[in-house]
């Protein structure tokens, strides 16, 4: 099984009875996979704060619960997080932040473990598929035994490897329902306060269970070094550096003092292998161990770890690399061939307007040959970046598109939308509607008409939603229609008032079937490349002419839209249609 997979059947084994995520990855096949048990009820949430709030009342109502995002989501979820911290749980729960160490896919690659000191609960790091679901169970039963929430923290490569495991069998809980308990589960001030003390004498009680528990061990080897480190890195450290004593840490939060110090008196120097922040090593240093302690030092505060890289930093190995050929051209990520999305950056970039973009597929429109985008923050930032532009600069109103996916419009835009009626900003916000989450693989969201186990459920009308909102000028255009496309951004850009333009088009992969090819007419193309600007891949150029790949594209027309010459044509058939 992947990582995730294996923490989708943790759950189930574990007796979880509700299951929430908003889709990131790498955290996405959790959900997934854990809505195919029929025992357990999943759903996608709006966004992670919803997600993480849905559990703790499933929790609250004594069900076990895990609820799965990737690292920035955890941002989103940090408000309920921290007070949850405080009331503790009824039924167990788990969060899973799944990191993003390299930034694969992410806006920036955060150590989500400082979230576990941040809020003073237990951090678990598996190391493989088999940990990724053991550790799940020992959550659950850490937060039931303890009355906290515990975050299973894993990374990309723990997520997407794969690793054997024997399934188990699923341990019923009964849920016995909620039982009011003001001061447990009502923060106010007063009750807050009382709440507190508990909260620092569980982390106390955590870090002697740490001591203790099967999850952290020692592995005896050599003298000379000895390796702390948790998660993905061991597997990395273990290949390594097989003659060196380890101490492995799965409860990494509470970090084990004692065990530590037991540890550093049976080697010369400690190394402490961990990717991104010194989070173990900082602590190592603040306990003034008699052995030197040495880490980020030698393997840098950036990116992904791996066995070379510690040969190399450690031992001095440099690993010896094939040279490759340097006329090989590269090939930066695109939209797909059809791509909804494509013409409305190309006409974006022709009207050389700023664009304050978001988080989707639909971020590619930064890269060449489309330039279409001037930043990108995080999910729903784009409204809000382009209102405190006009803000700034109220010049910048006839000039600045803020543009975002439907799926991201609906986890944290609305807000900012409302935000922007509200101070009577004129700006224009471009609504990318394909009818999905499409980035993180196709999920469903409020807009689709579908919930996570494909069953019906009311779909959001984005048109009368942002007219709820209070925006009187919301207009509705075919992605694929270029002129009518450019003409409604040049209307609404001259607007003295927040407007909306929803452009729509479902993404390619939601058809069942494509239209007819396209095709070059040798005779009337000159080799002007203007279709070239548009980057899709079914586009290409050789012995002074373009040429359509007829196996990629898919009809879409955007091409044939650019051509001055008419060289590019629909076939027979649909030319006559």
């Amino acid at each position: 099984m992947t990582g995730n997979e294996a923490i989708a059947r943790g759950a189930y084994e574990g007796g979880v009875t509700v299951g929430t995520a908003y889709p990131g990855t790498p955290s996405t096949e959790i959900m997934e996979t854990l809505a195919r048990y029929p025992e357990v009820d999943c759903n996608w949430s709006t966004n992670e704060k919803t997600a993480l709030e849905t559990a703790i009342g499933a929790s609250m109502a004594g069900a076990r619960v895990l609820v799965a995002m990737k690292h920035v989501g955890v941002n989103v979820a940090a408000d309920p997080l921290m007070t949850l911290s405080y009331t503790g749980v009824g039924g167990g729960l788990v969060l899973v932040s799944a990191d993003d160490p390299g930034m694969h896919s992410s806006q920036n690659e955060q150590d989500n473990r400082h979230y576990a000191r941040f809020a003073k609960i237990p951090l678990l790091e598996p190391a493989d598929s088999e940990e990724a679901r053991d550790f799940v169970m020992a959550g659950l039963a850490l937060s039931e035994k303890y009355d906290t929430p515990v975050m299973l923290r894993t990374t990309t490569r723990i997520s997407h490897s794969r690793s054997t495991l024997v399934p188990g069998k699923r341990q019923g809980k009964e849920v016995v329902g909620f039982q009011k308990n003001p001061a447990k589960y009502v923060m106010l001030p007063g009750f807050a306060r009382q709440r507190h003390p508990l909260v620092e004498k569980r982390l106390l009680d955590l870090g002697t269970e740490a001591e203790v528990s099967p999850l952290n061990r020692i592995e005896e080897g050599t003298k000379e070094v000895g390796v702390i480190c948790s998660g993905v890195a061991y597997q990395y450290a273990r290949e390594a550096l097989p003659e060196a004593s380890f101490l492995k840490l799965g409860f990494s939060y509470p970090l084990p003092e004692k065990l530590v110090r037991r540890f550093a008196a049976q080697v010369k120097e400690i190394l402490v292998i961990e990717e991104l922040d010194p989070f173990i090593e900082e602590q190592l240093l603040a306990m003034n161990l008699e052995v030197p302690v040495r880490g980020k030092e030698i393997f840098g505060l950036l990116g992904e770890l791996g066995t070379e890289i510690i040969r190399e930093k450690f031992l001095g190995q440099k690993l010896q690399l094939i040279q490759g050929n340097d006329k090989i051209p590269g090939r930066p990520p695109v939209m797909c061939p059809g791509c909804s999305h494509r013409g409305v950056f190309y006409t974006l970039r022709r009207l050389k307007v700023n664009v304050t973009g978001d988080i989707g597929c639909y971020t590619l429109g930064a890269l060449k040959p489309l330039q279409a985008i001037d930043s990108c923050i995080c999910m729903g930032a784009s409204i809000g970046t382009s209102l405190g532009m006009v803000r700034a600069d109220p010049s910048a109103a006839g000039k600045t598109v803020a543009v975002i996916g439907d799926s991201t419009f609906l986890h944290s835009g609305i807000t900012a939308l409302l935000d922007a009626v509200y101070n009577r900003a004129p700006i224009t916000a471009l609504i990318l509607d394909n009818g999905i989450t499409a980035m993180t693989g196709h999920q469903q969201h409020p807009g689709t008409g579908l919930n996570l186990k494909g069953e019906e459920a009311p779909a959001v009308d984005l048109e009368k939603l942002c007219l709820s909102l209070g925006v009187r000028r919301v207009t509705v255009v075919d992605a694929f229609d270029l002129k009518r496309v450019k003409a409604v951004i040049k209307e609404e850009l001259a607007a003295t008032e927040p407007s909306v333009i929803i452009a729509r088009r479902p993404c390619i992969f939601l058809l069942s079937s494509f239209d007819e090819p396209l095709y070059v007419d040798e005779e009337l193309c000159n080799g002007c490349k203007a279709c070239l600007a548009l980057g899709c891949p079914a586009l290409s150029f050789k012995d002074d002419k373009a040429r359509i790949n007829p196996t990629i594209c898919t009809g879409c027309g955007l091409c044939e839209q650019l051509c001055r010459f008419d060289a590019i044509k629909f076939s027979a058939e649909r030319a006559g249609e």
